[in-house]
């Protein structure tokens, strides 16, 4: 009995020790649950920063552990931007109905629309890129590295770097997100998952600018396949 009350008052000591502002903070700042957020403040001895950083790989975890599960419900959202020169169509998947009416669904749906308004992606995911845009990429690449003059080794690292970097700008799912640089739009979605308990997807999106000479229409491959 003395040890359980010894352990007891120990656990309340170190919660005692991270301040509930810093809680609520990172609450805000990840969008997970008070409890994790305690406990990850607690591992990392009160650094918010390594906390948010232990929250996404988390969120990431969980979101691997449900990607193959089939996400049939969701919600469409819409985003106008710029006095109605920019608008933004998109789609948004969950596995119940129940979640893509919560207000955490529709204010994720909400933050990508946005986002892609502000960011213009061409397609959702890497694996989504067209062979004939990805071969014209890699032959600039490739031509630029070899004008360097460095082994053939040296060369094609810095191809995978280009090509990451080719990603990050036209892939929705690789762009760090808007309102916060440090998470990309794949680790935003991650944490909603993690909270949300279901799979999240963005199936598709459509982006349309006035007076623009084309337009943005994408639609994930993954998806399209669990469709049919």
């Amino acid at each position: 009995m003395r040890l359980a009350a010894a352990g007891k008052r120990e656990i309340r000591t170190v919660s005692e020790k991270i301040d509930a502002k810093l809680v609520k903070e990172l609450r805000e700042k990840s969008g997970a649950p008070m409890g994790d957020c305690l406990k990850a403040l607690q591992e990392t001895k009160g650094n918010i920063e390594d906390a948010f950083v232990a929250l996404r790989k988390r969120g990431m975890a969980s979101a691997q552990k449900k990607a193959a599960r089939s996400t049939n419900e969701g919600a469409v959202g819409t985003y106008i931007h710029a006095g109605g020169k920019i608008g933004v169509l998109i789609e948004l998947n969950c596995e119940s109905d129940f979640v893509a009416r919560t207000d955490d669904f529709q204010e994720l749906l909400k933050d990508i629309a946005m986002h892609i308004a502000a960011s213009d992606p061409r397609y959702v995911k890497p694996e989504d890129v067209t062979a004939v845009d990805l071969d014209r990429e890699k032959e600039i690449y490739r031509a630029q590295a070899a004008a360097t003059g460095k082994p053939p080794a040296v060369i094609e690292k810095i191809l995978d770097g280009k090509m990451a970097k080719f990603y990050e700008e036209v892939c929705l799912l690789e762009q760090p997100f808007i309102k916060d640089q440090a998470v990309s739009i794949k680790e935003l979605i991650a944490t909603k998952v993690g909270k949300l308990g279901e799979n999240i997807t963005v199936r598709r999106f459509a982006r349309f600018k006035v007076g623009a000479p084309d337009w943005t229409v994408a639609t994930t491959k993954a998806v399209e396949a669990t469709a049919e």
